[in-house]
């Protein structure tokens, strides 16, 4: 058998091609969309690419099933509680397939999602026990998927829950404790709380170490599960349903077309989205006039569709080679938009000093000296919920990034305004929303709402 895993820490994805060494016949389960990586593996090991398997519709990245079933001709297969748009071959629960002698099995464990199955890995056609099992979002090590990403559409997080308690104790712990499990997502993911750094596990181990599977009626069950999770980023619903769609295809080794600044300013005007995707520090420095900055060496991708809306036209400047890949990235969540790249950044502001901008970072002494000098501050507080459980700046406003852009008309643009987060990316990106947005006066403050613990006795309160 050969079996490889792939890890996307940036999404914090786990993707996997598994084949047979004798028959060369493979599938790829739960692919990233730039599919490039796949395709290389495969041919250098002679193999043939089948068949896709997806685990679920995701909703934090657009998969990449059909560049794959594009590229290669492989069926795309889904369990048969599943419903697309495109040509998909169902998979019943129990279903095995055969690749020769390396044999996998389909397990329906619906409760992240009503669709979701788990994939059992036999690596001898005749072997009794299981080598390993791909989980998809039904368990992760240390923990297992989130059951409330679908409440909107129809389905509470609580019945699902209840069906994900069903799935975990009646299909996955059934299994032997030596069964390696290889879940979809790790450590960062917003599908779960408390996904492990690990990258594979056993159910043994599980068993013993994952809250979730502690022994527990099914309502304690529904209780841990669904309690403290994060705000969903604000792309999922509009990932989800891409999965489900016909779609257009990306070519990851397409590049962006570079636009000079006169062209760029045209766009903007017009609508187009000027994300900064260098470092905070770079960008507060000296950037164009209504750019919204996005880190691009951290969770990009995620915090970008926090701030973006999937129609929106996109711009990307970066550090020189690194456009395209901000817009593949973009592209792994679906927003396919990028209309180009504005080049040599530093030497257009040279050029135009009247379109550079430098944004505002501050200590958090600065700000609690500010908000005890100017009662008209307003402060805002975009980590999540289950983040500010241990305290917040007194009179912040907890306004979680995903729900930032929805909930600019509950401030005031006329207002001074902070913003900050746990650490400073996050209020990097913030602050820079709102002021693209038109508010007058925005900074944001440097080690987030731990540097405020520490700026000295009374000068943070914990207001929970």
């Amino acid at each position: 058998m050969i079996f490889q895993q792939y890890e996307l820490g940036c999404l914090s994805l786990f993707s996997y091609l598994i084949a047979d060494e004798t028959t060369g016949r493979a599938v790829v389960i739960d692919p990233q969309r730039d599919v490039s990586q796949y395709l290389a593996d495969a041919a250098r090991q002679h193999l043939t690419i089948e068949r896709v398997l997806e685990t679920h519709f995701h909703a934090d990245f657009v998969s990449g099933h059909l560049e794959l079933a594009a590229a290669t001709g492989a069926v795309i297969s889904y369990g048969d509680q599943a419903e697309t748009d495109f040509p998909m071959e169902p998979l019943a629960h129990g279903q095995r397939l055969s690749l020769g002698d390396v044999t996998l099995e389909i397990r329906h464990t619906p409760g992240h999602t009503p669709e979701s199955i788990s994939i059992v890995v036999f690596e001898h056609a005749d072997d009794v026990a299981p080598w390993g099992v791909l989980t998809g979002d039904a368990l992760f090590i240390g923990d297992v998927g989130r059951p409330d990403l679908l409440t909107s559409v129809g389905r509470t997080a609580d019945e699902l829950a209840r069906e994900l308690y069903a799935s975990v104790h009646d299909q996955l712990l059934t299994l032997p404790d030596v069964t390696r499990v290889y879940p979809a997502h790790g450590a960062g993911s917003a599908c779960g709380k408390n996904l492990s750094t690990a990258s594979e596990s056993t159910i043994g181990e599980q068993r013993r170490t994952n809250y979730a599977l502690a022994p527990m009626s099914v309502d304690d069950f529904v209780e841990a599960v669904t309690q403290g999770q994060s705000v969903a980023p604000l792309y999922f619903a509009f990932a989800a349903d891409s999965n489900r769609r016909e779609r257009e295809l990306l070519d990851d080794n397409e590049q962006s077309p570079r636009l000079d600044i006169d062209e760029v300013l045209r766009r903007q005007a017009e609508g187009a989205v000027l994300v900064d995707a260098r470092p905070g520090d770079v960008f507060s420095s000296g950037h164009l006039r209504g750019s919204v900055n996005v880190g691009l060496d951290g969770r990009f991708a995620e915090y970008a569709g926090d701030v973006l809306r999937p129609g929106d036209e996109v711009i990307v400047i970066a550090d020189d080679g690194r456009e395209d890949e901000a817009r593949v990235r973009l592209a792994r969540i679906g927003f396919d938009h990028v209309v180009g790249a504005l080049p040599d950044i530093d030497d257009v502001l040279i050029a135009r000093p009247d379109l550079a901008e430098r944004a505002s970072r501050i200590t958090a002494a600065e700000l609690l000296d500010w908000q005890a000098a100017d009662p008209s501050l307003q402060v805002i507080d975009v980590r999540n919920p289950g983040e500010c459980a241990d305290g917040m700046v007194d009179a912040a406003i907890n306004l979680p990034l995903p729900n930032l852009l929805d909930e600019l008309a509950t401030l005031d643009p006329t207002r001074p305004t902070v913003v900050y987060c746990a650490g400073g990316y996050r209020s990097a990106t913030g602050a820079s929303l709102l002021r693209a947005k038109g508010f007058a006066t925005v900074a944001d403050v440097y080690g987030g709402y731990g540097a405020t613990c520490t700026a000295g006795p009374g000068r943070a309160t914990a207001t929970v």
